[in-house]
């Protein structure tokens, strides 16, 4: 069986519109009959990669984008000075239209008169991985003088020596599917654990000039919809298939790691200046498993209220450790390892029912990486 890493996380926000939909309302949803604060995967995701970014060397994360053309035109132009730029993008265009891609005219918010002639791009975003942008430019300076680039050459530098990002998250190609990447990495959709509905914010602003004229009224008003809950948050990676997209089990470790650590610390900032909601979670429960991915939201689907004068998230947290033993009971699904670390006596219940070893972040880091990548 795979062996897969399902992590679990429990965390408080404030008042702050973190993630909104068309209307700039909070995302929300209907869970057990309830509406409950939601934060898309989408979001989260992407905060997960910034940070995770960070943590790797040049060549091991890349780019998401629709610009792919001008990307690889400028490395051509790097690598090889005399290439001129709309050579380097002329090679840049015939490497992408060789390998079945669709170009479209970049949409320009300057006037017609003010704008040179529109440059092409992909018709989507596209993941690309810094090593394959650069043999990408590396076989367009090697090939420049032929008519067209070969449809096999060009294919096998698009699907080899993908970044951890692709890895992780994958790559859909419409117009090319060959090229399409399974994800490694699933994220949910984070939801509220008990109920919440948005609240709207009424703000002014003062002009200083006329207030120093001691004149009164605000200079402008408005309002903006805010939301707080405590939320459940669950990824899980498929190790083995991180390891077969990567190709190299020490980078699959480091990967692991990287991920473990984002998942943990990183944050959507969406309206992150106006309300400062820079929480952490205060419960985090890991299982290495060689059986299957599970969930625990169920845990939450009658929403939480606050229980034997204690809080929500304490409560939260004990009916999480109710939820993932009575799986185990009940299905026998046992993880080959768990921990959990926490704020306070938060993961009490983890403990007095063996559930999991209790850690700190760390520690937990470390330990994760060994049962998931130690042979089985």
């Amino acid at each position: 069986m795979s062996i897969t890493i399902d992590f679990h996380a429990l965390q408080t926000l404030p008042p702050s519109l973190i993630n909104r939909d068309d209307t700039g309302a909070p995302k929300t949803a209907i869970f057990g009959g309830a509406p409950r604060q939601r934060v898309s995967s989408q979001a989260w995701k992407r905060a997960i990669r910034k940070d995770f970014g960070e943590k790797f060397p040049t060549g091991f994360v890349g780019y998401r984008t629709r610009r792919a053309i001008e990307l690889l035109a400028d490395r051509i132009q790097e690598l090889d000075g005399s290439i001129e730029e709309a050579e380097a993008t002329t090679l840049a265009e015939n490497i992408f239209t060789a390998a079945g891609f669709k170009l479209t005219k970049r949409k320009s918010a300057k006037s017609d008169a003010e704008n040179e002639e529109q440059k092409n791009e992909l018709g989507y975003l596209l993941f690309l991985s810094v090593r394959q942008v650069n043999n990408l430019a590396e076989y367009a300076i090697k090939h420049r003088e032929e008519k067209k680039f070969t449809k096999k050459d060009v294919s096998a530098l698009f699907d080899q020596e993908h970044g951890v990002d692709i890895s992780m998250f994958g790559r859909m190609v419409a117009d090319a599917p060959d090229f399409n990447v399974d994800a490694s990495v699933q994220v949910a959709h984070a939801i509220g654990v008990h109920e919440s509905e948005p609240e709207f914010d009424f703000y002014t602003a003062v002009d200083d000039m006329v207030e120093a004229d001691e004149e009164v009224g605000a200079a402008m008003m408005g309002t903006v919809q805010m939301m707080s809950s405590t939320l459940y948050r669950f990824a899980t990676i498929d190790v083995d298939s991180l390891t077969e997209n990567l190709g190299d089990k020490a980078v699959t470790a480091e990967a692991i790691k990287a991920f473990s650590e984002s998942f943990i610390t990183s944050l959507p900032t969406g309206k992150q200046n106006t309300f400062a909601h820079n929480s952490v979670p205060e419960l985090v429960y890991v299982t290495v498993r060689d059986d299957r991915s599970i969930s625990l939201v169920n845990a939450f689907e009658e929403p939480v209220v606050s229980e034997n004068n204690q809080g929500r998230r304490k409560s939260a947290a004990d009916r999480l450790a109710r939820e993932a033993e009575q799986i185990q009971n009940t299905y026998g699904f046992y993880p080959k390892a768990a921990f959990v670390m926490s704020l306070g006596d938060l993961a009490d219940a983890f403990v007095k029912q063996n559930l999991a070893q209790k850690t700190t972040l760390p520690e937990l880091i470390d330990a994760v990486v060994e049962a998931a990548t130690q042979e089985h």
